[in-house]
């Protein structure tokens, strides 16, 4: 007789802590649904870290690969799925719909599963560098919005720094906006008239491309006069021009497998998406890496790589 998974809940909570402590993303796996004879039931649960790691139970190593797979599009697309794998392949080439993907997977032990995956971001990093009214406006209307913040008193700028502001009349302004140029922050916003911003931005130096990427006057043309009005428009400058995630379509076809990010390949012996990552299993043979849904496959492919592949 098997014996039942470990109850692995609480190493989970705590590894969510961290993660989110650390500010490092992950998707939260929950199985909602399960069917005979399936070895996860309703409520188990595992954490799928960036690089593929998967640190909890939600089924055996198929259905793992599986989760995993479809967490790595999870982060890219930034959306909650309903993930539903099942061993029947008319069921998987069937109408999908919004917002639930559904995987024919060979290898389940005749069960189905229905996992909710939701993705947990760390929020937005804003940095906002001054003292003035308008950077004490906008960082409390930036917390409200849930934005993290930060500032310049390390002297520089986190590489996960979703936006720079600076507001500062002058104090620090060359050094932090080199320094959020060089980290590459999506947005960098320079508080200052038009006429004192060309000033600063000549004085940098810097290459055309680099020159566009400060806004100066930082903020929409909203006819802002109050310090709270103009920190409004700054954020709304930063959430129009900020990066938007890549959505891609899920409806299975074919083996059940549907191209799930630019990270996925496909199992060659059962013809399975696998993520593309160090954490699932593969071999390397006639120097190309090829990735597998559980042991079983991998075993087949190393003792006969031929049957599955071309010379």
């Amino acid at each position: 007789m098997t014996s039942p998974p470990v109850d692995t809940s609480g190493e989970v909570r705590a590894r969510a802590a961290e993660l989110r402590a650390r500010r490092e993303p992950f998707v939260a796996a929950t199985v909602v649904r399960a069917e005979r004879p399936t070895s996860a039931k309703p409520g188990d649960s595992a954490l799928v870290l960036a690089d593929g790691t998967v640190v909890g139970f939600v089924g055996g190593e198929c259905a793992q690969s599986s989760v995993r797979a479809q967490a790595v599009a999870v982060l890219a697309g930034a959306e909650p799925v309903l993930l539903r794998i099942t061993p029947s392949p008319d069921e998987a080439a069937g109408p999908v719909q919004p917002g639930t993907v559904i995987v024919h997977n060979p290898c389940l032990s005749g069960g189905t599963l229905e996992i909710f995956l939701e993705p947990s971001l760390p929020a937005p990093l804003l940095l906002v560098h001054g003292e003035a009214p308008i950077a004490v406006a906008l960082g409390g209307l930036a917390e409200h919005l849930g934005y993290a913040l930060s500032d310049w008193s390390a002297g520089a700028v986190p590489s996960d720094t979703s936006a720079v502001v600076v507001a500062s009349h002058g104090r620090d302004e060359p050094a932090v906006l080199r320094a959020a140029i060089s980290a590459r922050v999506p947005y960098i916003g320079l508080v200052a008239s038009r006429r004192r911003g060309d000033a600063v931005l000549a004085e940098l130096e810097l290459a055309d491309d680099d020159r566009a990427r400060i806004h100066t006057p930082a903020g929409l043309d909203i006819g802002a006069r109050t310090p709270g009005e103009v920190a409004l428009s700054i954020l709304a400058e930063i959430v129009a021009l900020r990066p938007r995630p890549v959505h891609r379509g899920a409806a299975a076809g074919g083996a059940g497998v549907t191209p799930v990010s630019a990270e996925a390949a496909v199992d060659p012996v059962c013809g399975m998406a696998v993520a593309a990552v160090d954490a699932s299993l593969h071999v390397d043979h006639a120097g190309v890496r090829y990735w597998f849904c559980g042991s079983g496959c991998k075993e087949a492919f190393s003792a006969r790589p031929g049957a599955f592949v071309g010379s």
